[in-house]
């Protein structure tokens, strides 16, 4: 697998898997390098955005890859990709997070984050499954 930072050429697929994201957002994110593309034999299989939390905390908004590519260790390798560029950037730890009711959190135990909280949203206008939250030091 290769990861590439995200390219205006990627835009198409990205904004397919990332239905929140905006056109503006989207070149944000290539002009930052805050996004990144897998590729598996010339073919775009996945991708992974950050932000920061408090501007100095980098927090990992989206990873996705294709159904197609699953259960393969793409997910686990861009994460380590992330997670390299991050400390090569100067950065001590990151944080991840998902719903309680989804997968991605048995994926982030075993590639070594630690839970370190959780956030409720019942009866609010964003209501949804507790959001889980993981940290881990790099």
């Amino acid at each position: 697998m290769t990861i590439k930072y995200m390219e205006m050429d990627d835009e198409h697929f990205v904004l397919s898997i990332d239905r929140q994201m905006t056109e503006l957002s989207y070149k944000n994110r290539v002009q930052t390098k805050s996004g990144y593309v897998m590729w598996e034999n010339k073919e775009r299989i996945g991708i992974l955005h950050y932000s920061f939390l408090w501007d100095h905390l980098p927090f990992l908004n989206l990873i996705f890859v294709k159904e197609s590519h699953r259960n393969k260790g793409f997910a686990s390798q861009a994460l380590s990709f992330w997670e390299a560029d991050m400390k090569r950037q100067g950065y001590q730890m990151v944080l991840v997070s998902t719903q309680a009711d989804e997968r991605a959190q048995f994926l982030y135990r075993k590639c070594g984050y630690i839970d370190c909280g959780a956030l409720f949203f019942y009866d609010t206008p964003m209501d949804q499954p507790t959001e889980l939250f993981f940290r881990k030091n790099l």
